[in-house]
């Protein structure tokens, strides 16, 4: 017979089921996390496992639980976004505290354009993750399609621009901005323009409607002049505020779609001579860390972004587990004043 104690070399299963005096395949179960093992059959698996100090082969594991204790937070972004843009960050390292009580893994994949998509997509349903966390999804993008087609358990961050019947966890876009265009002129102002975010992306489209649904509630005309697109970076946001200053020049307020674009436009008003909030207010959108920090610190619309990821990964866990729930929430948000408006 094999002794036990003192071998060099790591624990086997077998040695596990003869300390434990039960069957190799018992062992397995129990390892597995099965429920069709005897309470005391159980106990002396997990109590041989305990003093042998095994730990399971996670490549045998696999084979017989077709998982791999991995999932996928695919942004949907070119990787120069994907790393200034602070939201990206906050998403990456939330999801990876929330799944730190759990065995899971986290590992982080880019795909913003067709190719990036394709190879994305046949790395995902070749078993190599058992889900998909997917952010920033814009309208023409054939990821969302392509995994929910496979069968692959996905949530989206962000509700799905196509429509389609996708589980999902988003913030309230178009509450927030309304709130914040609300906040404006409830102080006064009456030329309140938007840098709104792209229009391809729910959240860019969300926060534009809300802007006009409150500026439609106080009775003022929507001005197509006081309107311009960005694209949720820094520099987008410079360029839409001389594009609107340029336009409107009597503007004296203005809501920009995210934290990133609003420091942009801070940075374009100060160049051309105006004050924050003397002659322009601005509010932001997101509560990024820069909104505190900037000059002067930006009022701005907080999402629930902790209480979002963990969301997002217990909609995840329960669709690998082969449960269904919930397939959609939405969080609400918080105007924070500062002293931009």
């Amino acid at each position: 017979m094999t002794t036990l104690a003192g071998r060099g070399s790591s624990p086997t299963l077998d040695e596990v089921a003869e300390l434990a005096g039960v069957s190799r395949a018992t062992v397995s179960r129990v390892v597995n996390g099965s429920p069709k093992v005897r309470p005391e059959a159980r106990r002396a698996v997990e109590a041989a496992v305990a003093q042998l100090h095994y730990v399971p082969n996670p490549m045998a594991r696999s084979l017989v639980t077709r998982r791999t204790d991995t999932i996928a937070l695919v942004l949907s972004e070119s990787n120069a976004q994907v790393f200034s843009d602070p939201f990206f960050a906050r998403v990456f390292r939330e999801l990876s505290e929330s799944l730190a009580d759990t065995e899971m893994n986290l590992v982080l994949l880019a795909a913003r354009g067709e190719r990036e998509q394709e190879k994305v997509g046949r790395f995902v349903r070749q078993g190599h993750v058992d889900g998909v966390v997917l952010v920033s999804p814009h309208r023409d993008d054939t990821l969302p399609r392509m995994l929910d087609e496979a069968g692959v358990p996905l949530v989206l961050s962000g509700r799905p621009p196509d429509g389609r019947d996708l589980c999902y966890v988003d913030a309230d876009n178009t509450g927030g901005a309304r709130t914040a265009t609300e906040h404006l002129l409830g102080s006064g102002r009456r030329r309140v323009a938007t840098v709104t975010g792209p229009q391809d992306m729910i959240a860019g489209l969300d926060r534009h409607a809300g802007y006009r649904e409150a500026l439609e509630a106080a009775g003022l005309p929507v001005d197509e002049r006081l309107v311009a697109e960005g694209d949720f970076t820094e520099a987008g946001g410079a360029r839409a505020m001389a594009a609107l200053l340029e336009r409107a020049p009597d503007l004296d307020a203005v809501f920009v779609a995210s934290d990133p674009m609003a420091v942009g436009a801070l940075r374009a008003l100060r160049e051309a001579g105006r004050t924050v909030p003397g002659d322009v207010a601005v509010v932001g959108f997101d509560d990024a860390a820069v909104a505190a920090t900037c000059d002067p610190p930006l009022t701005t619309v907080a999402q629930p972004l902790e209480d979002m990821t963990r969301l997002m990964k217990e909609l995840l866990l329960s669709q690998v587990e082969g449960q269904e729930g919930v397939r959609a929430r939405v969080c609400p948000t918080r105007l924070v004043r500062r002293a931009s408006a």
